[in-house]
Formats: C-alpha cells, sequence, structure tokens
C-alpha cells in the first residue's frame, strides 16, 4: 500500500498556516485595520517576496527571496486555488519520486519559474509571491508521469458541472490558457503566466529525464 504523501501535506499545511498568520489574512488583530493592515501586508510581501529590481541589484539577501515567496500569498482565493491543484496532484507524483526528492523538485522549479520571471521584467518594482510556479512543476510531472489518469475538473462554459477528464486533456488545456495569457500580459508584469509555463515545462522535462526509461504505473483515479 503506498505511503501517505506527507511532504504534499507539508507544503499544503505551511501555506495554510503562514498565510494565516501573515498580516495577508487579516486574520490576527496585532496587524491592526485599514490603512495600517494594508501597510503591514506591503511591508510583508516586500521583506519576504521577490523583487526583481532588488533580485539583481548584487545583495545576497534578495536571492533567497524566491524561496520564501513561495510560502506567501496575497489573498484567500490565491491559497485556496495553489492547494487545491498541490492536494490533487501532488500526492501522486510524490509518490512516484519519494519525500525528499519530491520537495527538492518542488522548491527547484518553484526558485527557477520566479527567477524567470524576474530576469523577464528585471526592472519591476511589484512583488511576486505564490507557490504557483512550484505547483506548476508538478502538473507537468503529473502529465508526463499519470497522463491517462482522470481527474474531476469544473469549467465556467460547462456550467460548473464536475465532470471527469484524462489528465493530458485538462492539463494541456491548462497550459494553452497560461500561454494565451502570457502573450496577453507580454507587456508588462501583473499575474505571473510566464512563472506558470516555466514551471510546467521543467517539471515535464525533469519527469520526462528521471523516469523515461522506467515503467509508469497505472495510478489511482485521481480527484
Amino acid at each position: 500500500m503506498p505511503s501517505r504523501p506527507v511532504m504534499t501535506y507539508t507544503l499544503i499545511g505551511s501555506c495554510c498556516l503562514i498565510f494565516l498568520l501573515s498580516p495577508a489574512s487579516g486574520f490576527l488583530p496585532v496587524y491592526g485595520s485599514g490603512g495600517g493592515l494594508h501597510r503591514a501586508q506591503a511591508d510583508w510581501f516586500q521583506r519576504w517576496g521577490v523583487l526583481p529590481r532588488s533580485l539583481w541589484a548584487g545583495a545576497i539577501r534578495p536571492l533567497f527571496t524566491p524561496f520564501s515567496a513561495l510560502f506567501l500569498h496575497g489573498n484567500w482565493l490565491h491559497l485556496i486555488g495553489n492547494v487545491l491543484f498541490l492536494l490533487v496532484f501532488g500526492g501522486l507524483v510524490e509518490r512516484r519520486m519519494g519525500a525528499l526528492r519530491f520537495v527538492l523538485f518542488y522548491a527547484f522549479t518553484g526558485y527557477i519559474a520566479m527567477l524567470c520571471y524576474a530576469a523577464a521584467y528585471w526592472g519591476s518594482t511589484e512583488t511576486l509571491i505564490g507557490a504557483s510556479g512550484a505547483v506548476s512543476g508538478v502538473l507537468g510531472a503529473f502529465l508526463y508521469l499519470y497522463p491517462g489518469a482522470r481527474v474531476t475538473s469544473v469549467f465556467p462554459f460547462l456550467f460548473f458541472l464536475p465532470l471527469r477528464f484524462p489528465a493530458w486533456l485538462v492539463l494541456v488545456f491548462w497550459l494553452a490558457l497560461q500561454w494565451l495569457a502570457a502573450r496577453e500580459a507580454a507587456s508588462g508584469p501583473g499575474v505571473a503566466y510566464l512563472a506558470h509555463i516555466v514551471g510546467f515545462t521543467l517539471g515535464f522535462l525533469y519527469a520526462w529525464l528521471r523516469f523515461r526509461t522506467a515503467k509508469v504505473g497505472r495510478p489511482a483515479p485521481a480527484t
């Protein structure tokens, strides 16, 4: 019987705990309210998030922010979106890779995804945060390892009906949306679609290089 995906649950728990304890959640009264809360949130993101202009300024500390930014989220929707993707796809990828290799893979793809985004917008002073680059790497690895698995998805244009589709169809459709959005956002920073694409590509390539000679097992259905 496969072991529990401990690192997947740990990453999810860490993101949730850090968000709840941070000023981003607005949950703790110690950060104040109104303008005081907004200032605390801005200071929090600038301290621990990625500032592209600072990243290339030559100082050492900003080079660690792509790691810390993986655990930061701007609001509840941002957090829930990343956590759900990691919950659905992370467990099977971790079981395939092993716990230690999985967490190193997660951190590496997330770091490089943020680094590539910061390089593309090197002069930006907008803060980059979120686990989506690393989560996108997990999606890319899942596509290679378990393309035939069926996942439950909800699409607005299908009246939000929960339907089951092959993983390859869902993930290729998701990647196409990121590509189209990145082209629309090419004039400047915003949602880090480029980081999503980089993370997904890195995840897929790593899984291909690491497991291309191994027989891919048939997974239990993902939900």
